[in-house]
């Protein structure tokens, strides 16, 4: 039986465009070798379609998400509540050893807020944990701008990815197939 090669903790972060598609292709390359892959997505919510998602279900890749969708449209205790549940699902996600690949989407933009409280329900010292703790051969992603310095420490890569020039600023706005 082949040996298991050591699971890395890959960061995407940055203001760019780019992090989570990153992710969802490292995925896909990581089926398309035989590994096992789940995406557990911190911020958006379940009350929408998204074409990444539809299309990984056809590989057999689950991508579940547990978040709220942006800060400012629930209150502080919606977010904070599906926070604390999206946390509990990642650490069983991870610690159960049954992926080779687990990707957590948004957890650095979910660790960012500022505008409530998240430590208590999302504590930092557990999330440096599970880097330093879960099972060997587990790959990690963790996507999201702002990533904690302490976090890209103990990352085995992290990749910034800027935005130099953006359709938005001349006011268009998320394309079906290219945003969601």
């Amino acid at each position: 039986m082949k040996e298991k090669q050591r699971g890395l903790t890959l960061i995407y972060t940055g203001d760019g465009k780019g992090k989570t598609t990153a992710s969802i292709g490292l995925s896909v390359r990581a089926v398309g070798h035989g590994l096992s892959v789940k995406i557990l997505q911190f911020i958006k919510s379940k009350g929408r379609s998204y074409g990444e998602q539809i299309s990984l279900e056809k590989l057999g890749v689950e991508m579940v998400q547990l978040g709220e969708g942006f800060t400012w449209t629930k209150t502080p205790d919606v977010h904070r509540k599906a926070l604390e549940s999206a946390w509990t699902v990642a650490k069983e996600t991870v610690m159960s050893g049954k992926y080779d690949v687990v990707v957590l989407d948004e957890l650095n933009n979910a660790l960012a807020i500022d505008s409530f409280p998240v430590d208590d329900v999302l504590p930092i010292h557990e999330v440096k944990e599970l880097i330093q703790n879960k099972p060997q051969h587990v790959h990690l992603v963790i996507t999201g701008r702002n990533a904690k310095e302490e976090i890209k420490e103990l990352a085995d890569l992290v990749s910034v990815v800027d935005v130099e020039k953006h359709y938005y600023d001349e006011g268009v706005k998320a394309v079906r197939g290219i945003e969601f």
